[in-house]
């Protein structure tokens, strides 16, 4: 049995007890959804019934709670600038936590937030470390798992370092990881094209982040080139990263036993891109 756990974000239309059974039609042995509407601010509350299905549905799927990566609303900026905007993100990050939680999973996956040329990058930083804080008091057994950024507009996460360095500042260190994903990691600047660029790119990670922390993947081809600092996802092989970062992925241990979720660009290719990211590893 392979020791990896390939998936895709699935939907989870119709209710989130869908997200499993959607996971298992394209052959998914892990998956990401948006446990709410990922673009609007409130929701309903997750019914009994529909938590009670969801955890239902996982159990006979087959797939573990630890390989699954739910990512929160794109609406949120833990880093704020205006104290309005910044507490109704910190509100909506408590409620997608608290969904994990009474869903009975263990990561949510995020990214850090954006200083929108108001703040310094450090005081931005300082925003977001203080909100996973607040969060993570409020909730248990749920890890805050910071995605890094192609370092679009004013997002921050795009270097190693700020990822280092919001783990720094989190006071539960159990409850805090990283997702990397191949293209924002591409375009942010680290070369994956080639296993000798993905040595050094993953052995920077291991030096100032530390592989202990990392709690998922997303693999993604990259429509843009290396350093653009642009986010458009393409599928696999048919991008600026091709096929050896993938298969160098599949083929190293560091990267067992954690979430490995497609975000490519076309559905219809998952389940054969899901087959592909396996043959790697023979």
């Amino acid at each position: 049995m392979s020791s990896k756990y390939v998936g895709a974000h699935v939907s989870a239309s119709g209710g989130v007890e869908n997200a499993p059974l959607n996971a298992r039609e394209i052959g998914a042995r892990a998956f990401a959804l948006f446990t709410k509407n990922q673009r609007q601010w409130r929701a309903k509350p997750l019914t009994d019934k529909s938590i009670e299905a969801f955890r239902r549905n996982l159990e006979e799927v087959g797939i573990h709670p630890r390989h699954v990566l739910p990512h929160d609303s794109y609406l949120i900026n833990l880093g704020h600038p205006e104290e309005e905007a910044l507490q109704k993100s910190r509100d909506a990050f408590l409620d997608e936590m608290q969904r994990c939680e009474q869903l009975g999973l263990n990561l949510l996956n995020f990214h850090p937030g954006s200083h929108l040329k108001k703040m310094t990058e450090e005081a931005c930083l300082d925003r977001i470390a203080e909100s996973i804080n607040i969060a993570l008091e409020q909730t248990e057994g749920v890890t805050a798992v910071i995605e890094n950024t192609a370092g679009q507009g004013t997002n921050l996460g795009y270097r190693f370092e700020h990822l280092a360095y919001l783990i720094e500042r989190v006071e539960d260190k159990s409850r805090v990881g990283v997702c990397l994903d191949t293209c924002h990691t591409f375009t942010a600047g680290y070369d994956l094209r080639t296993a000798a660029a993905c040595e050094e790119t993953f052995a920077e990670f291991e030096r100032v982040v530390g592989f202990r922390y990392l709690r998922g993947m997303h693999l993604n081809d990259s429509k843009p080139d290396l350093g653009s600092r642009v986010d458009r996802h393409a599928s696999l092989g048919k991008g600026k990263l091709g096929l050896e970062p993938f298969r160098y992925i599949m083929g190293d241990p560091r990267f067992d036993d954690i979430p490995v979720v497609l975000e490519t660009t076309d559905p219809a290719l998952w389940p054969e891109e899901i087959r592909l990211l396996y043959s790697f590893e023979v």
